[in-house]
């Protein structure tokens, strides 16, 4: 009797297998999370040279912008003065992470109105610090479109291209 009690349960064992009934549970429905992006707080610093060169000296005050690749309009930074210096400093929040390299180095620039006048409206890579590091490489330079390339590391240091 045991025999045949053992054939009909493994006969249900078998019958249920063949209909697809599945005893694990079910995962979550819809997709995973994607992990958080990364991203780090920037040191921005620039050296201003020493004089203006506009042809009309009143934009000669104006401010010093920072622009990065990442940006959206209007996320632009306004870079301070270093009281007594050619320096002007600040800080840029949220930048992603892109070290080491997986993708393309970040762009940047800064608009300086002592070089409104000349060939690039302003626009400059040159003289820049992003992270601490002194920027080497450059896209499309001594034109409007004057770019530095630099990658960031999650502490925030920038690192030239290769």
């Amino acid at each position: 009797m045991s025999s045949t009690l053992r054939r009909v349960a493994w006969l249900a064992v078998a019958a249920a297998a063949a209909a697809g009934c599945d005893f694990q549970p079910d995962p979550e429905e819809g997709p995973s999370a994607l992990p958080p992006a990364r991203a780090a707080t920037v040191r921005i610093e620039y050296r201003q040279p020493q004089g203006c060169q506009n042809a009309a000296p009143e934009h000669c005050v104006d401010l010093v912008w920072f622009f990065g690749s990442w940006m959206h309009p209007g996320e632009e930074i306004p870079l301070e003065l270093v009281p007594g210096s050619y320096l002007w400093t600040g800080t840029a929040s949220g930048v992603p992470v892109n070290w080491p390299p997986t993708e393309q180095p970040h762009l940047v620039r800064v608009f300086d109105p002592h070089l409104k006048d000349t060939t690039t409206g302003g626009v400059t890579a040159a003289r820049l610090s992003v992270g601490g590091q002194l920027l080497s490489r450059f896209d499309s330079p001594g034109t409007a479109k004057e770019s530095g390339l630099v990658y960031i590391d999650d502490d925030g240091v920038g690192r030239n291209p290769y």
